[in-house]
């Protein structure tokens, strides 16, 4: 059987008009998604939708719609921005689907014969827009929410409690043992600094509400959000009812998300599954967020990105490119056209798009469009081999550390080596003496076929220019059927196939 991997973004609030933050965790998780299926992974990435909540239920309310209209409607901006930056997600999960409501049932119904849920009254500082209860420690200055800054209210009601406290230990054990189940490591050591702090019982229902799942032993309460939430994960991997599946894909290999929501993926989450006797995720990666031209990204302040803007703008590939490449996943990034402009003209046109059409243009030029075969092999040759020998192990690091960025600069290594190459060689000077056609025909093999597997490297950040590399190369083999280990080899280039001229890969953006 093919080792699986099962990648997830968190499900995003429908109340939400999907922005760069919403795009940048999609695009990575696509990004390895890709990755692992070239590596011969049968692997299963999901994304979704979260659907239920009191936020919904009342901005279907003020335009007088009944949720799920409101949510049906919403959810074609998620799969149209899902489409237009080239995702591949191999299930689209929305928590109003049957499917959903049977796993929520199924996973409540588990923990409530452990004996781990309870009724009792729940008091404290409420935030709607949040849909969190705060403890009047954790509010912000005049009652208001620590994360929203908007007024919180009093409110006291009954409640179904989640025993989490009783899971403290055996979570604090748990990642002890496990230090790499949340990244990166500053987030890990935040997270279990918290735990040992003392973990509070949880309140999992409300009443204030109808729009969600039915408590099944008590339907006057709905399941609040989080346990609601986040069983998607075990939903999409056949839970309760397709035990094969399940056992295929379940635990999943990384959960990837914003860092304002680690608490419920590495709290929650683990003693959720814990209680209900499932396995726990193996990873939790938190990445950092965005601002804009130095500022945080608000919907006062008119500054929110829209990707789709972006895409119709600089296209889809250099967007992927961009975000990926411009900081360390798991830091903060800052957003600025000009930085944009600027890795776009530098990095895609001038390096990689310049090697790609001038040598394309030589092979075209001098030998028809054939490739020609390699002969005498000299020093200069034999390192350019070597640099791309050492970039597929490196990658393959770097992609289990999910360090996009570092990959990247581990490709664009590979784009320089090719430049320093053609200038040592300078194959316009080889092709003005017959004597020296046979080293002409090596030297461009030679950057031919670094070409064909930088595009082969870059398939999963950059799609779409990776086919344009393939099918301009003249090679006809699928590119998404070919496997990194076996494909990333030198020398799979057949000489006597046709290369065609070249289309430029990145027109130049004046500024």
């Amino acid at each position: 059987m093919d080792r699986t991997f099962y990648v997830t973004t968190p499900i995003y609030y429908v109340n939400d008009v999907p922005h760069i933050g919403h795009a940048y965790t999609t695009i990575a998780a696509d990004t390895l998604a890709r990755y692992k299926r070239l590596c011969g992974y049968d692997c299963f990435f999901l994304t979704g939708t979260d659907e239920h909540g009191q936020k919904v239920e009342k901005a279907a309310r003020e335009t007088g719609q009944a949720p799920l209209e409101l949510a049906d409607r919403v959810v074609e901006r998620f799969k149209g921005l899902w489409d237009a930056l080239h995702i591949t997600a191999d299930d689209f999960i929305r928590t109003t689907e049957a499917r959903h409501r049977e796993a929520v049932t199924a996973l409540y119904q588990r923990v409530w014969e452990k004996g781990d849920i309870y009724l009792g009254d729940y008091e404290d500082w409420y935030c709607t827009p949040c849909e969190t209860f705060w403890t009047e420690t954790q509010l912000a200055g005049g009652n208001t929410c620590p994360d929203c800054g908007r007024p919180t209210e009093r409110l006291k009601e009954k409640s179904y409690f989640f025993r989490m406290s009783k899971y403290q230990d055996a979570l604090v054990r748990y990642l002890e043992e496990h230090p790499d189940f949340i990244q990166p490591a500053s987030r890990y050591n935040e997270i279990l600094s918290f735990v040992k702090g003392g973990l509070r019982d949880l309140s999992i229902s409300r009443t204030t509400f109808t729009w969600g799942i039915p408590v099944p032993n008590d339907p006057d309460h709905v399941i609040y959000v989080w346990f609601d939430a986040l069983t998607n994960y075990i939903t999409a991997a056949g839970f309760p009812g397709d035990e094969k599946r399940f056992q295929q894909y379940w635990p999943a290999d990384c959960h990837i998300i914003g860092k304002d929501i680690l608490r419920f993926h590495a709290v929650y989450w683990p003693t959720f599954l814990m209680s209900a006797g499932l396995p726990i995720p193996r990873k939790v990666f938190a990445h950092g967020w965005w601002t804009v031209e130095g500022q945080k990204m608000s919907k006062s302040l008119g500054n929110v990105v829209d990707p789709n803007q972006l895409v119709k703008e600089y296209g889809v590939d250099p967007v992927r490119y961009f975000l990926l490449r411009e900081v360390p996943f798991g830091i903060d990034g800052d957003f600025s056209r000009s930085a944009m402009v600027h890795r776009i003209n530098s990095d895609l046109a001038n390096d990689l798009g310049n090697l790609f059409s001038r040598t394309l243009s030589m092979v075209v030029k001098y030998f028809d469009g054939v490739i020609p075969a390699p002969s005498n092999l000299q020093d200069v040759d034999r390192r350019l081999q070597e640099a791309s020998e050492k970039v597929f192990p490196l990658l393959a690091q770097q992609m289990d550390e999910l360090a996009f960025n570092k990959a990247l600069i581990s490709i664009w290594e590979m784009v320089s080596a090719a430049n320093k190459y053609i200038d040592d060689t300078a194959p316009w000077t080889l092709a003005k003496a017959e004597k020296d056609r046979p080293r002409l025909g090596t030297v461009l093999y030679h950057t031919l076929e670094s070409l064909r597997l930088i595009a082969l490297l870059l398939a999963a950040f950059m799609p779409s220019t990776a086919e344009k590399m393939w099918s301009q190369l003249g090679i006809e083999e699928q590119l998404w059927e070919q496997n990194i280990k076996e494909n990333g080899t030198w020398g799979g280039l057949e000489p006597g196939k046709k290369v065609v001229k070249p289309i430029p890969l990145f027109p130049r953006i004046e500024a």
